[in-house]
């Protein structure tokens, strides 16, 4: 038994190792590593920018064409078998650990990032477009890498009875035992690579607007947000709250899924209710969401050919390369704890609670900053075109609102629940992957959990001291996503080929 529930250190080292060398080469290098990185990203994000829109697209038919096949009704479980978790149980756990706190700083600001695009004056209104783009990026193709690998994760886990839950598993169907050799590890090695790369960079994005908010709550001075010293003292006091949760395995993770559920609730009604903008909120949703439904087609497959604008290069590729390389872990969280449900349920579930959650998100926080602009008059996009930071303007729209450090405080432990929520869902699943071998009934280690909680906080506190290093290593992670998705072709036509096979037991 002992032997049987080994761990895999090539898996769990080699990763770890390169991710530190390149940490140390932006550090010592930090001009030319960029400039590589540069001309790979751009090689990858243009000249084969068709590979990730075609991926997208088609990767989203599957979904349908499986949730509404006959392979919909496979039960992820043996027969009889029950969800393990309640509706709301289950979909706030979908949610919440799908989504860092990027989910928060985006919805308050991604709007922002579109309203001067050349691209969306052709199209026509800040109005219209800059509240429709959004629901589209984090929309059903986004959400189709995860929900495709979900499905076939909980095949292999519930169905299949796969005792190793790596990505090369999953692959089986298609490679045979090639999966035992090089070609296995090889796909283990990229898939956690990436999943590094990824979470190492992911910090990037929310904590400086998680600091400003600290530092604005405790009456500090504005400067006081750019602190690495405070920035730290966050970092740790997120690796502690998720630490202590990941501790108690997959119920200390259910019970803070459920209170960051709750949090993100309480949030959305102050904002929506109280902010005074509840009607031109509504209105503005409503209307981006018909908006997006009209143009699904013609904004999934626009490539802008003689560059006019490059639109669709900087923001819609980008976005499916980043949600591709989030691959390697939400999907084994979503797969692990849909037991006792369909394929179809977890299919259309995954959507429905996933856009549910998403959707209310960019829908209230990114409309009531929309409304500061163009309905009073607030210049916000004009702050960040004279440089000001996006936490700077962010907090400057909150503070609009009535009892704004009540609005913040909501806005810090929301934060901070998603960072949680995510990274113990992100360490459930990668300590998993540490192992030779481990049945999907078993959790993984504690000492081998708070080895993965320990590195997924230190790796960017590190980072602070790199510079310019963060877009450098997330350009790494956008890179990872082209043999990523390779080896998402292979995992769905496996689950394709698996399923289409007749039933033998």
């Amino acid at each position: 038994m002992k032997n049987e529930f080994r761990t895999d250190r090539l898996v769990m080292i080699v990763p770890l190792v390169l991710v530190a060398l390149l940490c140390v080469t932006f550090m010592a290098a930090p001009e030319g590593s960029q400039r590589i990185l540069a001309v790979l990203r751009a090689f990858m994000g243009d000249t084969c920018g068709i590979y990730y829109a075609v991926l997208g697209v088609g990767i989203f038919l599957v979904t349908m064409y499986v949730a509404f096949s006959k392979r919909g009704d496979i039960l992820l479980g043996r027969p009889g078998d029950r969800p393990q978790y309640s509706g709301f149980q289950w979909g706030s756990m979908i949610f919440t650990s799908t989504m860092a706190a990027d989910i928060l700083f985006y919805s308050l600001c991604e709007w922002m990032l579109y309203a001067e695009e050349p691209y969306l004056k052709e199209l026509g209104s800040m109005q219209k477009w800059a509240s429709t783009y959004p629901l589209f990026h984090w929309g059903p193709i986004a959400w189709c890498f995860y929900i495709a690998l979900a499905a076939a994760f909980g095949y292999m886990l519930h169905v299949k009875n796969r005792d190793r839950q790596k990505f090369s598993e999953a692959c089986r169907p298609l490679l045979g035992d090639r999966i035992d050799g090089a070609a296995g590890k090889l796909i283990d090695l990229i898939a956690v690579f990436a999943l590094l790369a990824g979470t190492a960079t992911t910090f990037s994005l929310a904590t400086p607007l998680l600091t400003a908010a600290v530092a604005q709550i405790a009456g500090l001075p504005a400067e006081a947000g750019d602190s690495r010293v405070l920035t730290i003292a966050v970092l740790l006091v997120i690796a502690g709250v998720y630490t202590a949760a990941i501790w108690f395995g997959m119920k200390g993770v259910q019970k803070l899924a459920a209170g960051c559920a709750y949090l993100f609730f309480a949030l959305l009604f102050y904002v929506l209710f109280l902010g005074g903008e509840t009607r031109y909120i509504l209105e503005t949703g409503f209307s981006a969401l018909g908006n997006m439904a009209q143009n699904f087609i013609s904004m999934s497959t626009w490539m802008d050919p003689l560059r006019e604008n490059s639109f669709p290069q900087n923001w819609t590729i980008y976005y499916w390369a980043y949600w591709m390389v989030w691959c390697v872990a939400t999907p084994f969280f979503i797969g692990s704890i849909s037991r006792g449900r369909t394929v179809r349920q977890t299919i259309l579930g995954g959507y429905g609670w996933g856009l549910a959650g998403t959707y209310t998100s960019f829908i209230i926080l990114g409309n009531y900053g929309m409304a500061q602009q163009l309905r009073h008059g607030m210049d916000l996009t004009g702050q960040l075109a004279a440089g000001s930071s996006y936490s700077r303007v962010i907090l400057d729209v909150l503070n609009t609102l009535p009892l704004p450090k009540l609005a913040m405080f909501l806005l810090v432990i929301a934060m901070t629940a998603f960072y949680a929520t995510t990274f113990d869902s992100i360490t459930m699943v990668v300590s998993a992957y540490s192992y030779k071998s481990l049945p999907a009934d078993q959790e993984p280690g504690r000492n081998v959990r708070i080895y993965w909680a320990l590195l997924f906080i230190l790796l960017p506190i590190a980072l602070l001291y790199a510079g310019n290093s963060m877009y450098s290593l997330q350009s790494v992670s956008i890179i990872a996503a082209a043999p990523i998705g390779v080896i998402i072709v292979l995992i769905v036509a496996s689950f394709l080929r698996d399923t289409g096979k007749p039933k033998e037991e």
